[in-house]
């Protein structure tokens, strides 16, 4: 009677083999076939039982899995990616452990093309601006080519475009610790018979060239990108609201890159945000000094000196700015607003004078110097009308200084210039 019962289950095995090895004929058929989805169906009727099976049968099984699925993924079926790249991986470890390898080549071929293709429906989703997709096949494709950090790059940039904040400060600090660089050279060189300009490597090119099919060789350099990488670090520590992190990411960026003026400015706009303005005065002054010529550099240390009620330093700092851009409109609007703030700031005391002779003289020596202040402001405006008669801004702070002068002729005259 014992021997029956190891018969039976003898035969057990036996069937469910044979059961396993149809499926996966059936499989193999259907996607040769084309029919990708009844591949699927017949994977799936085997798979409960693939695991027990001997290690060739699970290698032909999960080879052809990948195949499949890397199909499905090609038609579109995002999640199909995954499985195809799991199903691969599963042939390499399989026939790495039983020491034959009969389709370790297929897995891997597998796997560089769906490189290949994961980048390319990458591309596509940022087309249509899914861009967290994006970033995450650009990651896929990453974790599929490590060499090609490049693909790294991107998936960050990918997710600071959907806002994906916290992915893309993983994927940039995976990039800093891993010393990426991003520069290199792109080498390029004239079709001689379409004239298109064609990206090759050095070797190919440089034989092209030397053979005639090809002219007009170029070495384009591509720039470091790590200040970059270490800037958008602290920009996104700032959006996230952690100060100190952002703080200590741009000393990592201008320590990589000392002469980056506008990792200067970000550090000076961080410590605005704080409300630490006497450090964003400091940095700003760096950075004019960094780039003199930089006109809204020069503005923007205007607008801060003027906040603070430094009226001077944000004179001078507009005039420099005008220097640099005598057309720089919101600098002339600014610059004549100084003169019109340190006028108003003479009428509290014009206000708090009595009617004694000595007050009187008091007051008209301030008015004549509120006057003469806010005649300063509309002499610059008025000197800008030269150059842009129909601007709007300027002729109605013009007006409005007019009218506090009760200059009623200039006033009127300025009303009608703007149409009124």
């Amino acid at each position: 009677m014992k021997a029956k019962v190891l018969l039976i289950i003898a035969l057990g095995v036996s069937t469910f083999g044979f059961s396993q090895k149809n499926e996966i004929k059936a499989a193999e058929k259907a996607f040769k076939a084309g029919d990708a989805e009844s591949a699927k169906a017949s994977l799936e009727s085997a798979a409960s039982l693939i695991d027990n099976a001997d290690p060739r049968m699970q290698a032909q099984y999960y080879a052809i899995k990948g195949n499949v699925y890397s199909d499905l993924a090609k038609k579109g079926n995002n999640d199909a990616f995954q499985p195809a790249i799991d199903a691969y991986n599963k042939v390499i470890s399989v026939e790495e452990a039983s020491g034959k390898e009969k389709y370790t080549t297929v897995a891997a071929q597998g796997l560089a093309q769906i490189t290949a293709d994961i980048v390319n429906a990458a591309v596509a989703d940022n087309g249509n601006k899914d861009f967290e997709a994006a970033a995450d096949k650009l990651y896929m494709g990453y974790q599929l080519s490590p060499t090609d950090t490049l693909y790294l790059y991107y998936a960050a940039s990918s997710a600071v475009n959907g806002q994906h904040y916290d992915k893309a400060l993983s994927f940039y600090n995976e990039l800093k610790d891993l010393g990426y660089d991003g520069s290199g050279v792109t080498y390029t060189a004239v079709n001689a018979q379409t004239g298109e300009v064609e990206t090759m490597d050095k070797t190919t090119r440089d034989l092209y060239v030397k053979a005639g099919t090809h002219k007009d060789p170029k070495d384009d350099k591509t720039p470091s990108k790590k200040a970059e990488i270490v800037k958008n670090i602290a920009l996104i520590y700032q959006q996230l609201g952690d100060n100190e992190k952002a703080l200590a990411a741009y000393a990592d960026a201008r320590a990589v890159d000392a002469n980056d003026v506008n990792l200067v400015l970000g550090e000076a706009n961080l410590y605005y945000a704080m409300g630490q303005k006497d450090k964003f005065k400091e940095l700003m002054g760096q950075a004019s000094d960094m780039a003199p010529d930089n006109a809204d550099l020069l503005y923007n240390i205007g607008v801060i000196n003027m906040e603070q009620g430094n009226l001077e330093d944000a004179r001078a700092a507009y005039k420099k700015t005008l220097a640099v851009d005598p057309g720089y409109i919101n600098a002339i609007l600014n610059l004549s607003t100084t003169y019109v703030n340190e006028g108003n700031g003479l009428i509290d005391e014009m206000n708090s004078l009595g009617s004694s002779r000595t007050d009187i003289a008091r007051y008209d020596e301030l008015k004549q110097q509120k006057d003469d202040l806010f005649l300063e402001g509309a002499k610059i405006l008025e000197d800008a009308l030269n150059s842009n008669p129909d601007n709007q801004s300027v002729l109605t702070q013009l007006k409005n200084i007019y009218g506090a002068l009760g200059d009623t002729d200039n006033f009127m005259r300025v009303k009608k210039l703007l149409g009124e």
